[in-house]
């Protein structure tokens, strides 16, 4: 099946579902839908200064390193799927969240900035009286991670990116407020951005149900303008970035060699200049997500090669 195909066929799957091409952002995240969530998932939910987020975690009294992972722009936690899992079976403490405006956790009607969601990793990790742990920003979590390691290093083990944007110049929006004549043209082209999650995959026909799974989202009031809002509040992070080289923390990058999402080629000289020290690896047949694309590569990457090994004794989860 060629790409022309594997469009045709994910359109003609959402032209016959009246849900996702009618009706969006009719769905509020009150109490019930709460309830309903963590029964159904199994996953928890906890009231931070910004909103309730929802999480999962596993293997709590696990004596190994804690892995948070942080998903990128708007695809929520269910994008760390595989890696969750291949983490839990080696015995890591790991948690994965769902950022502010996407997925299960709160909407609230605020600025989405860095700091906003790099403060609601941090309550997270608060709340849960973790002490270290290793970051792990996918794509837009790169710059959540980094804003995080800035305001608590201490808390840091090590960052790591996976086809992060944090390292792109940012053209600075002077207006940052969001109106409903935005909110609405964007919900207008909720079909196309759906499809346009296939962008991210080397090869999309591999995935032709992820536009659909990604059309559920778009129920949820607030989500275009939590959206906008992120957009317009990111601002080029090269100051961050040579903090983070100061700390002298361990840092690594991980990109898939076909990513067209964040083009590495765009700024891997500056790249080199900001964080000369850290490690940095590619993966082949992968473009923007090769921890779905690749996930055998990935997997082995991260759990052999970055994740320190000597801290691994036992899985008590």
């Amino acid at each position: 099946m060629n790409r022309i195909l594997a469009f045709a066929f994910v359109c003609l799957l959402i032209a016959c579902n009246p849900t996702s091409q009618n009706k969006y952002e009719f769905l509020n995240k009150d109490a019930a839908f709460r309830t309903e969530i963590s029964t159904r998932t199994g996953g928890s939910f906890v009231e931070l200064s910004e909103g309730y987020t929802y999480y999962q975690e596993a293997n709590k009294n696990s004596q190994t390193s804690t892995v948070i992972l942080v998903h990128g722009f708007s695809v929520p936690s269910y994008i760390w799927e595989t890696t969750y899992e291949a983490l839990i079976e080696k015995g890591f403490h790991v948690v994965v969240l769902d950022l502010y405006g996407r997925g299960f956790s709160d909407n609230p009607d605020t600025d989405y900035t860095d700091r906003l969601m790099a403060n609601q990793v941090l309550e997270l990790l608060n709340h849960l009286n973790i002490t270290k742990a290793h970051l792990v920003g996918l794509s837009n979590g790169g710059r959540i991670i980094s804003q995080a390691a800035v305001l608590q290093p201490q808390l840091i083990q090590s960052l790591i990116y996976v086809s992060s944007n944090s390292f792109e110049d940012i053209e600075i929006t002077t207006d940052v407020s969001v109106s409903t004549d935005e909110i609405a043209e964007f919900i207008s082209r909720y079909p196309e951005i759906a499809l346009g999650q296939l962008d991210d995959f080397f090869d999309p026909t591999q995935f032709p149900n992820w536009p659909k799974k990604y059309a559920a989202l778009q129920q949820y009031k607030g989500f275009a303008q939590a959206l906008i809002s992120t957009r317009k509040n990111h601002t080029t992070m090269d100051a961050i970035h040579q903090k983070i080289n100061g700390f002298n923390l361990p840092v690594y990058t991980i990109w898939g060699v076909a990513d067209q999402v964040v083009v590495y080629a765009d700024f891997k000289d500056k790249l080199q200049r900001l964080l000369p020290n850290r490690k940095e690896f590619f993966i082949d047949q992968s473009a923007h997500l090769p921890q779905i694309e690749n996930e055998t590569a990935f997997e082995e990457l991260l759990i052999k090669d970055i994740l320190p090994q000597d801290t691994l004794k036992v899985n008590i989860g």
